[in-house]
């Protein structure tokens, strides 16, 4: 019986412990949820700057990121079926808004990549370079520099970046604490892309590839389908430039002439129209995204005009002057018309180089610094505009006038300029402080007299000395041994032509001329590697055509000359009636 009873009992105690795991299962698989809805992506942290460092913004949801590439090139573009980028949820929490909160304007460096477009690595070089000067930003106009795919895939340089290369300089940007801002143009300036047979029935004026025809059927898809592309790369971005600046040419189409004669003949309302369409679609394509768009268009129309196309809720103006002696009382006329306006912030933009001439090739240092000691009055003056804050200058360093025309100076030649300029703007003036701190960061002796940095030590210095030394001598060195007495006088161009010549003439400089020719060649040889390092071969290519080749060549062809004719021993001239 007792064998039995323990029986029973352990046959109990096994029900019992079987029952509470079964509660116990029941309660964990059942409990109600504390956590948020997972379906809500985490907010990501943008380190970039004393903003920036704080806000938050919500992660982007790609949709249909991993397509094919090679499907998508063979679409179509269609508004209804464009990729876009999207919220993750309706009730998705709306990113902070940062005009509510206290800030420094940023100084954002321009970077345009239409021409002269430098290699990842030399920027691994120049981002902390520009940290280190004060910069917290870059504004970055890709242009043709782009990897555009699919359709747009005409319009990309063949020395355009790839997307690996965009990822290096995001994560470049980030590792300096410099706010990286992509710029598209979406109206006027978009010569790279109109250039293109493809693209000829949206230009405004059929023989001008400037600017985009707003009303033509296909426009806004062209521009729609550029800005999710480089949106794409750069879900992470806080700001964003839709350029807008000189839109050449507007209203002159016919289908722009017809919407101006049903619209009393209201070219603002026509320009604003585009714009404001543009900003709408990239607030739905990034929630919370700030944009920016340059203000001369605006400078003709009243406040009421712009206020009435909501761009105001959309968009930042950057307000932009590049002479060293701008009027101040007009920036602030702009300023105020933009506060009645209801924009609540402004962007100034100066220049530290590109600016100065459209051919320029060395960097004037005296005429940016006096553009941003003017810029310094304008923004000492903010204080007095009640609602609406400057939110930023950008440093603007343009490569070309625009897409057709020749370089500006380099890069690596503007860097004293920038230097002086980021200086300036931090304490104020360019004075002895900050004269000692670029001189420090840049190794070398600021002579603003002279527009020189001497003894210069920074990346891409080597560059920067030796297009001093070819603006310098190359063309005077040239000019010079034709000018010698025996060349002007023994070697003229008739005198070549005919093969007429005395060779003990033609000794007396014949040496020198060698000289000459070996030592250039010899020069240009380390110049050629010294840039290879820094830019693509079509930048050398177009820089040595325009600056080197055309005195080098003449060189050349005098040394040439000069022995063939040596042989001949004086001989009688050729007839040339008789080679006909």
């Amino acid at each position: 019986m007792t064998s039995y009873a323990d029986m029973n009992t352990q046959k109990f105690m096994r029900l019992i412990v079987a029952c509470l795991v079964i509660v116990a299962m029941v309660k964990i698989f059942f409990r109600p949820s504390s956590s948020k809805d997972p379906s809500v992506e985490p907010h990501q942290i943008i380190h970039g700057g004393r903003f920036w460092a704080n806000q938050r913004i919500p992660q982007l949801n790609l949709v249909h990121s991993e397509e094919d590439p090679a499907v998508k090139e063979q679409s179509e573009v269609q508004p209804e079926k464009k990729e876009v980028i999207q919220s993750n949820q309706e009730d998705e929490i709306e990113p902070e808004d940062p005009d509510d909160t206290p800030m420094d304007p940023l100084k954002i460096v321009h970077l345009d990549l239409k021409g002269a477009a430098p290699k990842v690595k030399y920027l691994e070089q120049i981002f902390p370079l520009l940290s280190s000067l004060g910069a917290n930003g870059i504004l970055l106009e890709y242009e043709d520099m782009f990897p555009y795919e699919g359709e747009l895939s005409i319009v990309r340089s063949s020395f355009a970046y790839s997307a690996e290369d965009i990822e290096e300089m995001k994560s470049l940007a980030k590792r300096h604490k410099l706010e990286l801002i992509p710029l598209v143009q979406v109206f006027g300036h978009l010569e790279f892309v109109l250039k293109h047979e493809k693209y000829f029935n949206l230009r405004e004026v059929n023989t001008f590839p400037n600017s985009l025809n707003p009303q033509a059927q296909g426009s806004m898809d062209l521009v729609q389908d550029m800005l999710t592309q480089v949106m794409k790369k750069h879900p992470e971005a806080k700001w964003f430039h839709i350029g807008a600046d000189e839109v050449r040419g507007l209203g002159e189409s016919e289908v722009s002439k017809r919407w101006l004669e049903a619209n009393s003949g209201d070219m603002g309302k026509l320009f604003l129209n585009h714009v404001t369409a543009v900003g709408r679609f990239m607030t739905k394509l990034k929630r919370g995204i700030k944009l920016i768009l340059w203000d001369d268009m605006f400078r003709k129309l009243s406040s009421n005009t712009i206020k009435e196309s909501g761009l105001q809720d959309l968009a930042s103006p950057m307000i932009w002057k590049y002479i060293p002696n701008m009027d101040e009382k007009e920036i602030g006329n702009y300023i105020s018309k933009y506060e009645q306006a209801g924009f609540k912030g402004v962007w100034f933009a100066s220049a530290f180089k590109g600016a100065s001439g459209i051919d320029q090739k060395w960097t004037p240092i005296n005429h940016h610094l006096k553009n941003h000691l003017q810029w310094q009055k304008v923004i000492a003056s903010m204080p007095q505009y009640k609602s609406v804050r400057l939110q930023g200058i950008a440093l603007t360093g343009w490569q070309r006038y625009e897409h057709h025309t020749v370089l500006c100076e380099l890069l690596p030649v503007a860097i004293p300029s920038l230097a002086v300029c980021l200086q300036t703007l931090k304490y104020g003036s360019f004075d002895a402080e900050a004269q000692k701190e670029v001189e420090h960061l840049l190794g070398c002796q600021i002579e603003l007299s002279k527009n020189e940095c001497k003894g210069a030590s920074f990346p891409g210095s080597d560059v920067y000395d030796m297009v001093k030394k070819i603006n310098d001598n190359l063309e005077s060195s040239v000019k010079k041994i034709m000018q010698s007495y025996h060349v002007k006088g023994s070697f003229s161009p008739y005198h070549r032509k005919r093969n007429f010549a005395n060779p003990r003439n033609l000794a007396f400089f014949k040496d020198e001329l060698m000289k000459l020719m070996n030592e250039w060649d010899s020069f240009l040889l380390t110049f050629r590697q010294n840039m290879e390092a820094i830019f693509y071969p079509d930048t050398l290519e177009e820089w040595l055509e325009e600056n080197v080749n055309e005195h080098i060549e003449r060189l050349h062809s005098m040394v040439v000359d000069v022995e063939r004719i040596i042989k001949l021993n004086g001989q009688p001239k050729v007839d040339l009636s008789k080679k006909r």
